[in-house]
């Protein structure tokens, strides 16, 4: 079958958006689930979000984990030596901690899964037979910590390799606060969709998304108003911000028009959503 044009593609996207706020699972589901684990994703997938949020960090052997921290947290992982880098750890080694067994006292719902290991990205790709929801990842990256990562090149490179082996160019968005990331991916192929997070000083999303040359600006919820995501959309950009947990915050979103919403209760988003005649 013929592959549709990157700007095919994106359009499609677009049109889909517009017609329902989509949902991303935020780390899964951390309201209720470890963060980040399969059993967060296989939660979000089963309460029917439209795509799963996630975090990447890469160990000393190069292998795609997915993390939030790029130093192991005691407070998610079991007996987890705080501040070791999970670059100095090969995924053998990072394999031996319980991620799971831990409540995260943040999160009074969240239910503990022992035995519950950091994935690779592989294993959270092998998901993606089980429905059409996509994935929207997060690039770990510092420049002010280069020690914890590979360069912004060899990161996106990694990225792109597995999302090409997976078969899955079309269902991922690639997100980060460090632009350097999104430069080089779309360096390596534009056909990826690109997401700017953004937290910070007001600032216009259309700027924000220029520097780094995303189609999608991720502001934090605090940031968004109803002039900023008419200005977004007309610049032909989609707002995605991040990370609302409140039906107050939800219903403000909706009404300054975003085209998705992140949040660490995607099931509860969801029905939020129904009943307001918004999905």
């Amino acid at each position: 079958m013929k592959r549709l044009p990157a700007v095919l593609l994106l359009m499609s996207w677009n049109l889909m958006a517009a017609d329902r706020v989509l949902v991303h699972g935020h780390r899964g589901a951390r309201g209720v689930m470890p963060e980040n684990t399969l059993p967060a994703f296989e939660y979000a997938i089963h309460e029917g979000v439209d795509v799963l949020e996630l975090d990447l960090a890469v160990t000393r052997d190069n292998v795609l984990v997915v993390s939030h921290d790029s130093l192991l947290n005691p407070v998610i992982c079991k007996d987890a030596p705080k501040g070791t880098p999970i670059r100095t750890l090969t995924l053998a080694e990072l394999k031996q901690y319980d991620c799971g067994a831990l409540k995260n006292p943040q999160f009074p719902r969240q239910t503990p899964v022992p035995g519950t290991k950091i994935p690779t990205l592989d294993e959270v790709f092998d998901l993606a037979k089980r429905g059409k929801f996509e994935f929207n990842i997060e690039t770990k990256s510092n420049s002010r910590r280069p020690e914890l990562t590979p360069s912004p090149e060899e990161f996106a490179r990694l990225v792109l390799a597995k999302v090409r082996e997976h078969g899955l160019t079309d269902r991922v968005i690639v997100q980060s606060f460090d632009f350097r990331t999104l430069h080089a991916m779309k360096g390596l192929d534009p056909s990826i969709r690109l997401s700017a997070l953004y937290s910070g000083k007001p600032k216009s999303f259309v700027e924000i998304a220029r520097e780094a040359g995303a189609g999608i600006v991720s502001p934090e919820t605090k940031l968004v108003t109803n002039e900023q995501v008419q200005d977004a959309h007309q610049a032909g950009l989609q707002v995605i911000p991040w990370t609302a947990n409140t039906p107050e915050d939800w219903s403000r979103l909706i009404e300054a028009g975003v085209d998705a919403i992140i949040s660490d209760y995607p099931a509860d988003l969801i029905s939020y959503l129904k009943k307001s005649r918004e999905r």
